[in-house]
């Protein structure tokens, strides 16, 4: 309870978060992405049986960045930040994977076009956003090793493409035992996750330690509001939108008094849409990224439809938002409204936040809520805010 949380603990732990968060702000060129696949020479892990930290790609030695890493191993995609010389290095890739049998001539053409992959069995395994390209080629869906927030127990080679992708993005630190921090989601509502939470954040830590990092976890939510929420005191309500999950956390003073998330959101939506029109769930994710304006009237039925379960997204997390504070006996004594951040893809598309406010403003909190704001760098935050946890953790 926050009342039981000790000022010299919350002053401290909020000095070590402001000097990592004021070192990020003095760096220039926060928030640049660079595409995991650009400029690779090859793109092919030569081996049957991926282990653990096995690169499929990688960059020059000498250029990797160096010190604390922030993570977000999300649905949708895996983001990596870490320092690099005199800017903050943000690498992203999709976390997908497409299955083709192995040939000679299938493997000329994916190294000859710098397309990741690894082979295991008699398959090759295309991972990254090629695996979404060669999915819309088929007309089909491509597979995802984490669903719903997880990793997922029907895709049985899903660590091994979750590591790939890592290894893309990352490498082993040029210090033994540097520090990483990677987001985790919250238990789900529905108790379906119940168990799941905890063997998903040790496999990764596994992997990690196994590269040679110190690895850490910190709430998906809570990382938005580290990376954001740094002028309010690290107070608020920060809740990350991404592809299998909703993850709320609501923090005071730096501390997570309340998380939990709900197994619905991007994945969700893109389903669910997808089934209503008959369209793979991969091409509605594009229309979804890439043309959906919440802010406009639906036009078409594949509108309507993302119209429609959005709606269903926002209505059930206030719902679930609302029942949870209400029924808590931890909420603390705010004396001013405190602000929601939102954060991940699914909270991207233009009048997202305009919509999420609206029906905000048809329930009845609590506690009060002074603005809902968009993270600088939605796609980004919970790798930013795991990298300031990682750096005040360091310092």
């Amino acid at each position: 309870m926050a009342e039981n949380i000790e000022m010299d603990n919350i002053f401290e732990r909020k000095e070590r978060l402001t000097e990592a968060e004021n070192t990020l702000n003095d760096t220039v060129n926060w928030g640049g992405s660079t595409p995991a696949d650009a400029g690779m020479e090859e793109a092919i892990a030569a081996s049957n049986k991926p282990s653990v930290g096995q690169q499929i790609d990688s960059v020059e030695q000498a250029e990797r960045p160096a010190g604390p890493v922030g993570l977000d191993v999300g649905t949708s995609r895996i983001v990596a930040a870490q320092n690099m010389r005199n800017h903050i290095h943000v690498t992203e890739q999709v976390n997908a994977f497409f299955t083709i049998p192995i040939s000679k001539f299938s493997r000329r053409i994916l190294q000859s076009n710098d397309i990741m992959f690894f082979e295991r069995g008699d398959q090759f395994y295309i991972v990254g956003s090629s695996a979404d390209n060669f999915a819309n080629t088929f007309n089909t869906s491509s597979r995802r090793p984490i669903q719903g927030g997880l990793l997922s127990p029907s895709e049985k080679d899903g660590i091994n493409v979750v590591q790939a992708v890592v290894n893309t993005l990352i490498q082993k630190p040029k210090r033994f035992g540097e520090t990483i921090c990677f987001g985790v989601p919250g238990e789900p509502l529905d108790g379906q996750g119940v168990g799941k939470v905890t063997y998903h954040e040790q496999v990764i830590k596994m992997f990690l330690q196994n590269m040679g990092y110190t690895p850490m976890s910190v709430n998906e939510g809570m990382a938005t509001v580290l990376s954001e929420l740094g002028q309010d005191d690290y107070t608020g309500l920060g809740i990350s939108l991404g592809g299998g999950m909703c993850n709320v956390c609501l923090s005071y003073l730096s501390f997570p008094v309340i998380t939990f998330s709900i197994q619905a959101a991007g994945d969700y939506i893109d389903t669910m849409t997808g089934q209503a029109v008959g369209e793979p769930a991969t091409k509605i994710k594009f229309i979804k990224e890439e043309e959906l304006d919440l802010s406009r009237d639906a036009q078409g039925m594949v509108q309507t439809a993302l119209h429609i379960y959005y709606d269903a997204v926002i209505h059930k997390l206030l719902h679930s938002l609302q029942r949870v504070l209400a029924a808590s006996d931890k909420l603390p004594k705010i004396a001013k409204p405190i602000p929601i951040v939102l954060s991940g893809g699914t909270a991207m598309p233009k009048g997202c936040v305009t919509k999420f406010s609206k029906v905000l403003d048809t329930m009845s909190l609590p506690i009060a809520i002074s603005d809902v704001r968009l993270a600088a760098e939605p796609l980004h935050a919970t790798a930013r805010g795991a990298l300031i946890m990682a750096m005040s953790e360091s310092s």
